[in-house]
């Protein structure tokens, strides 16, 4: 160990507080103003708390539990639930506010600085010690007791504050340069969407606009109660659902039905190369069924298309994907968002630019072809995402192993 560094438990440096279960306090009891009730959903935002998501509760409540009543500089932990192991620390309050019963609050004392024990609790070298109380658990939880022995690395006060400007100004940097990959990653993203729309529009006066209603035939997923989950087996034909469209592939599947039930909706029949686009929840997104599909059907939340010969699926799925079919949904359904389209009818008077077959071909490759380099470029950006976050748990290990 370094001179001048010593170990000593957490529960020598800090004050560890919790709430004694909730005192009957349920989300009825949540009111429109008054003092904040913070949960994990405030450690999401970056190093400092964030009061944003923060519940009110009464008055009477926020006093029966002074020992949680938060201050500047406290730390907080998330000691179970999905959170369990984030971390946040409090800068300035902008109300009272206190804390549930899923986090743990950690005030330091006067040999160790706040922010140097918020960076000691999020290195990786405190996290190993926590995913190691997790480990075997059938309910992961953090208990009080445990979290007051994990062993603290301790400098002297003067070189925990060198640790921890160094840590800050380098930080400062590595969000900073990271939030710019991650504006690249997205305007990656949006360069494709841009370059396709440039496409038709390039070609908007060469190619004949035609009705969609004339290109494809037009299946509605089946409503009422015809596909409740009693009717539903452990194996047999599948029944592609929303999720299916949205991530464009179809190889998970959660639900079947049996053979007598398949051929009473065989109007439902979901076949390679058909179309499916989500009509609920989330809107609008498109995939073509797979040479290899397995036979099943639709369910409600999705239109099923089916081609003719006048255009490929691979070219109508482009079109359906553009800015511009999205925005002529939005016109021809009276401006509102294409989940209210509830009628197929409007949809097949969307008319769309249509060139030949072979056109189609061609710019199918072009767009490919432009969409292979933006795949490129959208690793590159990701591999700096992900150097940034090695970068600070590397910075984390020096900082709380003496080589800072």
């Amino acid at each position: 160990m370094t001179t001048g560094w010593q170990t000593k438990r957490l529960g020598e440096l800090a004050e560890l507080r919790g709430r004694i279960g909730w005192r009957g306090l349920t989300a009825k009891e949540y009111t429109k103003e008054g003092p904040l009730f913070l949960s994990v959903h405030s450690l999401n935002y970056g190093d400092y708390v964030d009061f944003r998501d923060a519940f009110h509760i009464s008055e009477d409540r926020f006093i029966e539990s002074p020992e949680i009543m938060l201050q500047p500089d406290d730390v907080l932990i998330c000691k179970d639930g999905a959170g369990i192991g984030k971390l946040g620390i409090v800068g300035e309050l902008p109300d009272r506010a206190t804390i549930n019963s899923s986090l743990l609050l950690i005030r330091s004392g006067k040999d160790i600085l706040p922010k140097f024990l918020y960076r000691c609790l999020t290195s990786p070298y405190f996290q190993d010690i926590v995913q190691s109380r997790l480990n075997g658990a059938t309910t992961p939880h953090l208990y009080q007791r445990d979290i007051t022995e994990f062993p603290v690395v301790l400098p002297p006060l003067s070189e925990q504050q060198r640790i921890v400007a160094i840590l800050d100004e380098a930080f400062e940097g590595i969000v900073t340069a990271k939030e710019n990959a991650e504006r690249g990653l997205s305007s990656s993203r949006k360069l494709l969407s841009a370059f396709t729309g440039e496409v038709f529009a390039r070609h908007s006066h060469e190619w004949v606009g035609t009705r969609l209603g004339d290109l494809c035939s037009f299946v509605r997923g089946p409503f009422g109660g015809s596909l409740k989950k009693s009717v539903f087996v452990p194996d047999g034909y599948p029944v592609y659902e929303q999720r299916h469209a949205i991530y464009d592939q179809f190889d998970d599947v959660r639900y079947f039905v049996d053979e007598s039930k398949f051929a009473e909706m065989q109007r439902f029949e979901l076949r390679p190369r058909d179309l499916i686009m989500s009509c609920s929840g989330t809107m609008g997104r498109v995939a073509i069924a797979p040479d290899s599909l397995r036979r099943g059907i639709i369910n409600q939340a999705l239109l099923k298309l089916t081609p003719n010969e006048k255009v490929s699926p691979d070219f109508l799925k482009l079109w359906m994907e553009s800015a511009a079919f999205q925005e002529a949904v939005k016109q021809s359904s009276g401006g509102v968002a294409i989940q209210n389209v509830a009628s197929v009818s409007v949809l097949k008077e969307i008319r769309i630019p249509l060139p030949s077959i072979s056109e189609q071909s061609e710019t199918m490759t072009v767009v490919e072809n432009f969409a292979a380099e933006v795949h490129r470029l959208e690793i590159v950006y990701r591999q700096k995402v992900e150097a940034l976050d090695d970068l600070k748990k590397s910075l984390l290990h020096h900082a709380f192993s003496g080589q800072l």
